[in-house]
């Protein structure tokens, strides 16, 4: 059975709020656990499963650490109980010479467990994109720059 819609919004808000934060500058990654149960799920592309509150903390430093020039914007929410899913851009600093951006589009599915917080996370992105745009635009990664681990955990 779903939660309440004005419950499910309110925490979708308080994300996507969280979100612009972070892209302001305002806020850190690590923030986001909040938003999260404490046996919540994280799947990652390129990190994998990524299991418990403190794990996430954990991968939302090390995975966002030298990225801290890129956005990542969100562009529209759809709620269907307690389903969510989240439709956003991983924008990378400079432009190309006729003035578009570095971007690809990215989506978050989420499911909402209750309190304000959500239960699993899972998101969805063309990696292969991602590494063509950061070789177009030339972009280094910035101190403290982690790799996704080689062999992500995939169950």
């Amino acid at each position: 059975m779903s939660h309440p819609r004005d419950e499910v919004e309110a925490a979708v808000a308080a994300y996507c709020e969280l979100r612009q934060q972070i892209d302001a500058g305002e806020a850190d990654w690590p923030e986001l656990a909040s938003l999260f149960t404490d046996d919540a799920v994280y799947l990652d592309p390129a990190w994998g499963r990524v299991d418990g509150i403190d794990a996430i903390r954990t991968f939302l430093t090390e995975s966002m650490r030298g990225l801290e020039n890129w956005r990542f914007p969100i562009d529209w929410v759809a709620i269907d109980g307690d389903r969510v899913v989240i439709k956003w851009r991983q924008v990378l600093p400079g432009q190309r010479p006729d003035g578009s951006a570095y971007e690809c589009s990215g989506l978050s599915s989420l499911r909402y467990a209750g309190g304000g917080r959500f239960a699993s996370s899972e998101d969805f992105l063309d990696m292969l994109h991602v590494y063509e745009l950061i070789a177009e635009s030339g972009w280094t990664p910035g101190p403290g720059f982690t790799t996704p681990p080689e062999h992500p955990v995939r169950r």
